[in-house]
């Protein structure tokens, strides 16, 4: 298999990195709603055609969109609860009075599922025949994963997690047990299936206003899913399990930049071979749904389809796992046949070999170049500027890592002399402006920067902290700290460079 990359991707293109949650919004935390449109339209000022975002499903554990209950269904904290309120089945919310800067995620969540909850009350009494009519539609198209989706919620909150310590009929998906659910629980079955129907209406109509603007959405695939998930529950044969479905290795990553004991992630190993007898149904299924959604995918942890770290699930830590193989290019053979030209982002960053480079650039993905990696002391390290290729996503940093600003004013003094010989004298004033001007120079056709980063945020703004399973996820941003200027200075950049 040879290919090129998709048509997007050989574009010379710019894009912002911002997940959904980090939108300012009355309901503490960033949504579909207002927020988000007019985001559009600060990234349209900016002359940038991309938009990336994290992954769409459900947050989990720590509240991380990497730990998800599903790999199809949307997010419901996402769902805009003031579009509800226009439909008539809520009423118009006070404003609660979250933290403009922060999600904090234990008042959030409760919050917005008891709105979602009298939404789906008001939607049963008053909706129109043409609502009733597309919702009935929704959840016969979109049956394949929703029903399991809705049943694994409802038993999540009737019996907690995992799914293996649920009543035994249950956890082994007795039909006459799961009949007798489908029964007794319709309204509370119905909730989960109104809320996704919900979310999809709001993105769709995202995604037209962003197309109308000319920008595509870039979002992940994490590579992983959840043991307590509705996919593993539904799909146990197809994940590396003990008799009594609980995991017999684990994924993470080896020790790392971010981490000198690597990172135990916890998630359940799959049965490749299980998978390509299976016609690889249930990764086809999954891609085409995400592709649905999104203009590009960005695939989370690729050297994994090469080569994937398995830890024993009895250890804490990362250290003590070792490769075993991946799928390879048969896995991307299927995917392709199945679905067409594969507008994909290969996530190539940490311990990559020449096997999974040759993977990428045999499936005619582009790869990802991260500049704050680049400062090692050697002029050919490929996070640098002036050895990027046109094939390469090219980043100041990512979800990640630490913001640019606050990376800089980490570094000792030598590591800061190597980037002001690179970049000039004027890190001292402006380090993000600098890296995002040398990279938008460089031949890479996209370029995509975290939002932090436009504006020259230190590490109080920073996303995540690789290996931390608390306190992360919950940056957010409000308006009054972004004046007109980042906007009309990204796109001059831009646009100087050759970028749309």
């Amino acid at each position: 298999m040879k290919h090129d990359p998709h048509p997007l991707l050989q574009r010379r293109t710019s894009g912002v990195l911002l997940h959904l949650t980090c939108l300012p919004g009355r309901h503490g935390s960033g949504d579909l709603g207002e927020g988000a449109m007019h985001f559009l339209d600060w990234l349209a000022t900016a002359g940038q055609s991309l938009w990336q975002i994290l992954p769409l499903t459900p947050s989990g554990p720590g509240h991380s969109p990497y730990r998800s209950p599903s790999a199809f269904a949307g997010n419901p904290w996402l769902v805009d609860l003031d579009d509800l309120a226009a439909c008539g089945w809520l009423p118009p919310l006070p404003d609660p009075g979250f933290d403009p800067r922060r999600c904090d995620f234990e008042r959030v969540i409760p919050h917005r599922r008891a709105a979602l909850n009298q939404a789906w009350r008001g939607f049963q009494r008053q909706a129109s025949a043409d609502d009733r009519e597309a919702f009935e539609r929704f959840t016969k198209v979109q049956a394949g994963w929703l029903i399991d989706y809705a049943r694994f919620m409802v038993l999540t909150e009737r019996h907690g997690e995992p799914w293996t310590h649920w009543p035994t009929e249950l956890a082994q998906r007795d039909p006459s047990a799961l009949q007798r659910l489908d029964a007794a629980a319709a309204g509370a079955l119905g909730f989960w299936h109104f809320v996704q129907w919900r979310f999809q209406v709001q993105w769709a109509r995202l995604r037209a206003a962003a197309h109308a603007r000319n920008i595509h959405f870039v979002g992940d695939l994490p590579l992983f899913v959840d043991h307590h998930s509705a996919d593993v529950w539904t799909h146990a044969g197809q994940f590396r399990l003990d008799a009594q479905g609980e995991p017999s290795v684990v994924a993470g990553v080896p020790p790392d930049y971010f981490c000198v004991d690597g990172q135990r992630w916890g998630n359940p190993l799959y049965r490749w071979d299980t998978m390509a007898a299976d016609g690889w149904g249930w990764w086809t299924r999954r891609a085409g749904h995400l592709l649905s959604l999104l203009d590009v995918v960005r695939l989370d942890h690729f050297r994994g389809f090469e080569a994937g770290w398995e830890i024993p699930a009895t250890d804490t830590t990362a250290v003590n796992g070792h490769w075993q193989a991946g799928p390879g290019s048969r896995f991307f053979e299927a995917l392709d046949e199945g679905l067409g030209p594969l507008p994909f982002i290969a996530e190539d960053l940490g311990v990559i070999t020449d096997t999974v480079t040759q993977l990428r650039l045999d499936c005619g993905f582009p790869g990802m170049r991260v500049m704050q990696f680049g400062f090692d002391g050697s002029p050919t390290n490929m996070h640098l500027p002036h050895n990027l290729a046109q094939g390469i996503v090219a980043c100041s940093g990512t979800h990640d890592n630490d913001t640019t600003v606050g990376w800089w004013l980490s570094l000792g003094p030598e590591a800061r002399d190597a980037v002001r010989h690179y970049l000039g004298p004027q890190v001292d004033r402006e380090v993000h402006w600098a890296m995002v001007q040398a990279l938008s120079q460089s031949v890479a056709n996209t370029l995509i920067v975290p939002f932090q980063d436009v504006l020259g945020l230190d590490s109080s703004h920073r996303m995540n902290v690789p290996g931390q399973a608390r306190g992360c996820w919950t940056w957010r941003f409000d308006w009054t700290m972004v004046d007109a200027s980042p906007a009309s200075r990204l796109g001059a950049m831009i646009r100087a460079h050759g970028r749309t």
